[in-house]
């Protein structure tokens, strides 16, 4: 399907620079590079990744290129819509939608897992665009989508996802923490922690290196699947949760 299986052949997805009408601005894009102190320890062979953010959609394109890992569109998010999903945590004590969907009918599929969603328009609509960016970015006919009300960190320990790319958005509370590809001690991930917590395993070279994303950010986390990039999977976790605190999160994945 298109350049879905891509990520995984000998050569590198196609770019698509084509972005939907509603999510592209006139206005130039501010690209910012996240740059980062190296620590003395680095090991030679880590491969060098960074980030790309920006205030315009187009900043998604960066994800192509070979040394960018985290490609984060900032403030992505318009105020009605956060509103609504501060809104829709206080009335609401289970909102949870796990689909496959084409972006014709996410509005749909939505309301129809989560009665809820019904009284979020603006909230629904601004998913349904995130899925089309998704698709036309990489020419997919239709995402896993799951949007899920945490109270608690659903992945509270740093680790890289074995898919080659995944959209990330918290529409309320803590967003996802990450680290930079040279802060990372890579021997630590998973058992190699041996179920030491994150800050105590060695996996984190410099502590002062933990980035957060913010909520309103919609972010692309280049994974270990994707072409060539074994390794420079972007390592991040989720943020820890205060008693009583809540956050929305929605995730869009490759499907098939």
């Amino acid at each position: 399907m298109g350049n879905l299986a891509a990520a995984h052949t000998s050569q590198s997805p196609k770019p698509i620079t084509r972005l939907p009408s509603a999510l592209v601005s006139t206005k130039s894009t501010t690209t910012t590079t996240i740059s980062t102190l190296s620590p003395a320890d680095s090991m030679a062979e880590t491969p060098k990744r960074k980030a790309s953010a920006g205030t315009e959609p187009a900043i998604f394109t960066r994800i192509y290129q070979a040394d960018i890992n985290l490609s984060v569109w900032q403030e992505a998010m318009p105020a009605k819509v956060m509103e609504e999903a501060n809104q829709l945590l206080t009335q609401a004590t289970n909102v949870k939608a796990v689909m496959t969907t084409d972006p014709e009918n996410v509005v749909d599929n939505l309301i129809e897992q989560c009665d809820e969603l019904s009284t979020t328009p603006e909230l629904c609509q601004h998913i349904a665009l995130l899925v089309d960016m998704f698709c036309t970015l990489f020419e997919l006919e239709r995402v896993g989508l799951r949007l899920t009300h945490l109270t608690h960190a659903m992945c509270p320990k740093f680790h890289v996802d074995k898919v080659p790319c995944r959209l990330v958005a918290t529409y309320t509370g803590n967003a996802t923490e990450w680290l930079p590809n040279e802060c990372v001690n890579r021997a630590k991930l998973g058992f190699g922690s041996q179920g030491l917590p994150d800050e105590r395993s060695g996996i984190i070279r410099d502590l002062s290196q933990i980035n957060q994303l913010n909520a309103g950010d919609v972010a692309l986390l280049k994974g270990e699947s994707w072409h060539d990039n074994e390794g420079g999977g972007l390592v991040h976790r989720s943020p820890r949760l205060a008693d009583n605190e809540q956050r929305l999160l929605l995730t869009l994945d490759f499907s098939d």
